[in-house]
């Protein structure tokens, strides 16, 4: 899969065979050994029908048939090498499997780590993991196993047809009519409309993986708020449309046809019955009845091989039918494009923030996130955004780090297209704090440490420290080194933004984005870490989003967004005089700040 349209334009196999790398002769190795352990596996079948032959031939007297015991020994070392060919072909096939699963995941993960970051707002972590790991999975089946299954099967096939017809054409082809019931049936499962029952299912079992996903990580507010049913009322529906789909393409789509082939299969020695009925007086008038025994006995024998192959034929197919629809969802996230890269970068100037004339919409949007918006925030200022939900605030804070790119006009950091400058300077440059943010699974020293790896114990303390973290630390079993989730060590939402916090002041970048970092904050937290606020705003360009007007008061300059578009800007005095909507913004959070509940008379 040299690139994602590439993977999109080739079949199932050529995109899997090409992923196997140096391993892919050992699929068409495994794939030979299969079809040869099939050939060899129908040579018992003879074997018991000379049995059976020299039987008859010198029935009652037994003892005559002296080539049983070499029969026997034949039929058993033919399964023993068809049984060894077999598995020999099967690790060849999972070789080449683990291989193309290793592949596919590496391939994916590296895929993800140049889309923009604001890809991963709105894809779930859960549904991205099932895509990538969930694929690799399920198209490993088809590799390891049912690749192989189906050349051994072809092999089979084309083995049995020619000893249906060897003895007696008339009863090979009594044997076929369940060859043919069982593909109708097959058919009937899974062409036409009844393949859309599939790729529901498997986009049912998408969502509810990532409402699981979401769930598990909620549980800790659902325990502190004591919620009820209602909040995993989404996990809830995502499981019960699985349930729907599971049952609709279960008992809708392949139980009717799934019976009759059963049935037929399983059962194909019935259609021998009457054929010998009807053949029986023909034979014996002409002397050949002995012979004409053997011949049912021998069909009798081999009918119950069609059952073995037309099951490994539909889990075959169902195997690719999997990895088709894998595939595809494999390639949704290949084809998501990845940050385009400057072919020359250039260094920024300064630490000056300017928009100009940008517009961005999301994909699948109607309308516009930002819409003409040209906006600058001078080197050592604080910008404060602020307005209505969905004016645009988190939109226009993310294009600094460059999550999204524009699709019109320009973001500079020190007079410079963002897109025009490396990933990693950018980076550098750019420190965030966002309201959702989570630590890694690893202690309070290797999390903060993740903002500078090459900063010193002394300096992440003094990071801690400058945080107002010198409490949760103290609290702590192992202090810095205490690992967060482990013996029942947690933080509140307050103090995980006092410790991310503390990575953004280690980092010590020259821009600094807030993106409503006190919104989860008690007032005991929210007092610690507007003073975390104050220390990291030293000398340093701020952007910073707040729906709590007391904390942009002090801005260098206020913008209000407002359906996309600056409303207007100025300082809090200049905003409030022009009487706008910042006016009315503040004056309702006056209100509400005063509001208390009077006791009633009794």
């Amino acid at each position: 899969m040299k690139s994602s349209s590439d993977g999109a334009k080739q079949n199932t196999l050529g995109v899997l065979f090409e992923l196997a790398g140096s391993r892919k002769p050992l699929i068409f190795v495994g794939c030979a050994l299969s079809g040869i352990s099939m050939l060899l596996s129908l040579a018992p079948f003879v074997f018991i029908w000379l049995v059976v032959r020299d039987l008859v031939m010198v029935a009652p007297n037994w003892q005559q048939a002296t080539s049983i015991s070499s029969y026997g020994w034949a039929a058993f070392a033919f399964s023993i090498a068809s049984i060894v060919l077999y598995f020999i072909g099967l690790m060849c096939t999972h070789l080449a499997a683990f291989r193309i699963q290793t592949n596919m995941s590496k391939r994916g993960l590296e895929h993800l780590m140049h889309v923009p970051l604001g890809y991963f707002d709105n894809h779930s972590s859960g549904m991205l993991r099932r895509r990538i790991e969930g694929v690799a999975r399920e198209t490993e089946t088809l590799i390891a196993h049912n690749l192989a299954d189906i050349t051994g099967t072809i092999v089979l096939f084309i083995s049995m047809l020619i000893l249906l017809f060897i003895f007696d054409w008339r009863m090979g082809c009594a044997c076929l009519i369940a060859v043919a019931i069982s593909i109708a049936s097959m058919m009937s499962m899974m062409g036409g409309d009844r393949k859309s029952y599939l790729d529901r299912y498997q986009s049912a079992l998408d969502n509810m993986g990532s409402a699981a996903t979401e769930y598990l990580r909620g549980i800790p507010v659902v325990k502190v708020f004591q919620q009820t049913v209602y909040s995993f009322k989404a996990y809830k529906e995502a499981v019960e449309n699985y349930s729907v789909w599971a049952q609709k393409y279960s008992v809708d789509v392949c139980r009717a046809p799934q019976s009759i082939n059963l049935t037929f299969t399983e059962g194909a020695f019935i259609f021998l019955v009457p054929v010998a009925i009807l053949l029986a007086p023909g034979a014996l008038a002409s002397g050949q009845f002995v012979n004409f025994v053997c011949d049912f006995a021998f069909y009798a024998i081999f009918s119950a091989i069609i059952a073995t192959a037309l099951a490994k034929i539909m889990f075959a197919t169902g195997g690719m039918m999997q990895a088709n629809e894998a595939l595809r969802r494999y390639s949704q996230v290949m084809d998501t494009a990845q940050m385009p890269i400057a072919a020359h970068t250039t260094h920024p100037q300064d630490a000056s923030v300017c928009f100009e004339n940008v517009s961005f919409t999301y994909e699948g949007a109607t309308h516009p996130a930002l819409d003409s918006l040209s906006l600058t925030v001078e080197p050592g200022t604080t910008l404060a955004l602020v307005g209505p939900s969905g004016g645009g605030k988190t939109t226009a804070a993310s294009l600094v780090p460059r999550f999204w790119d524009v699709d019109k006009g320009r973001v500079l950091v020190g007079g410079v297209d963002v897109r025009d400058i490396d990933t990693h300077e950018l980076m550098d440059n750019v420190a965030f704090v966002f309201q959702r943010s989570h630590l890694l699974k690893g202690s309070i020293l290797e999390n903060v440490l993740s903002a500078r790896p090459n900063a010193t114990h002394e300096q992440v303390l003094e990071a801690l420290h400058a945080a107002q973290c010198d409490d949760i630390l103290a609290k702590l079993p192992q202090g810095v080194d205490t690992v967060i989730g482990t013996s029942g060590t947690y933080l509140s939402g307050g103090e995980v933004q006092r410790i991310l916090l503390a990575q953004a002041i280690l980092k010590d970048a020259p821009i600094v984005v807030l993106d409503e970092a006190t919104a989860f904050a008690d007032p005991e937290n929210e007092a610690l870490i507007q003073q975390a606020f104050a220390r990291l705003a030293q000398g340093k360009t701020v952007i910073m989003i707040a729906h709590r007007l007391s904390t942009v008061v002090s801005a260098t300059k206020i913008a209000v967004l407002n359906e996309g578009k600056l409303q207007e800007q100025g300082t809090h005095q200049e905003l409030i005089a022009a009487g706008g909507l910042y006016a009315r913004m503040w004056n309702d959070y006056q209100n509400a700040a005063t509001w208390k509940i009077e006791r009633g008379e009794a």
